[in-house]
């Protein structure tokens, strides 16, 4: 994809709109409202090509435009990101729980890549994976438009090794270590992902390693929620969990309960220097705060 016409501005890029063809300022006017129609008419929507928009542009049916959205209010997330290593071409990151990975509904200024691009000053930092708003641990950024595919491959492709551990509770009955295997799907506006009959898509081990309820988890796939639902599914959720087994309303500014889920470390060989790279966090086994 052609980047962006305009540049990223407080650590967020533009939205791009597709349009369904005609009168541009009509269309934006009855798909967004107001606001929309406020932005062409003072120059704030642009085309492809970085051309302002005015209110008697036309385009064709699949053409896209592009502006800044309005920030939703959000509620700040209170902790650091330490980063863990950097150089030309990755920054990698302890990330806190209850801090997204990057944009998404309600979470947009209040997330790991728009606080590092405003901190770091890296307007096309990019991350190579993500993981979930609740989980912390080790995250790896891109740092160069360059550079982003070669890392986003790694991941996408499973040659990225990750351990993570978890607090759960004990069952004395439940033989360990043990290899849980299961077809997860995650459907769009569903907050769970479910288990269903078919073909396994998602594959964990799990081994206890501490006598309190400490575990390691080290996933071969990498579906949705997949830790989660297959500690769960061995009635031991991981504690701090508001989704699995039961949804549990969180009010937006309670972080007194994080989620006791850590990706504690990722080795893979690194496609640009050619050298293994092992990136560990720095939060100590069982300390969730």
């Amino acid at each position: 994809m052609r980047p962006a016409p305009l540049p990223v501005r407080d650590g967020l890029g533009p939205a791009r709109v597709r349009l369904h063809g005609g009168p541009v300022l009509a269309e934006l006017t009855a798909r967004f409202g107001e606001q929309a129609r406020a932005k062409v008419l003072a120059g704030e929507v642009v085309d492809a090509d970085g051309v302002v928009i005015d209110a008697a542009t036309v385009l064709p049916t699949g053409a896209s435009v592009y502006l800044y959205r309005d920030l939703p209010d959000e509620v700040p997330v209170p902790f650091d990101i330490p980063v863990l290593y950097r150089d030309d071409d990755i920054v990698v990151v302890d990330k806190p729980h209850f801090l997204a990975t990057m944009p998404r509904g309600s979470h947009v200024a209040q997330t790991a890549l728009v606080r590092l691009r405003n901190e770091l000053d890296l307007p096309e930092l990019s991350p190579a994976h993500r993981l979930d708003r609740l989980t912390a641990g080790v995250l790896l950024f891109t740092a160069r438009r360059e550079v982003r595919g070669a890392y986003q491959m790694l991941f996408a492709r499973g040659l990225v090794h990750k351990t993570y551990v978890a607090a759960a509770a004990l069952n004395p009955a439940l033989e360990l270590p043990r290899v849980v295997r299961s077809r997860i799907i995650k459907r769009r506006g569903h907050l769970q992902a479910v288990v269903e009959p078919g073909e396994p898509n998602a594959e964990t081990l799990v081994e206890l390693v501490s006598p309190d309820g400490l575990y390691r988890l080290t996933p071969r796939t990498g579906r949705t929620h997949q830790l989660r639902v297959h500690m769960a599914s061995l009635g031991l959720p991981i504690i701090g969990d508001p989704l699995y087994p039961n949804v549990i309303e969180m009010p937006a500014d309670d972080f007194s309960t994080p989620l006791r889920l850590l990706a504690q470390r990722i080795e893979f060989d690194d496609p640009i220097a050619g050298s293994r790279r092992t990136f560990v966090s720095r939060r100590e086994e069982g300390v969730w705060s």
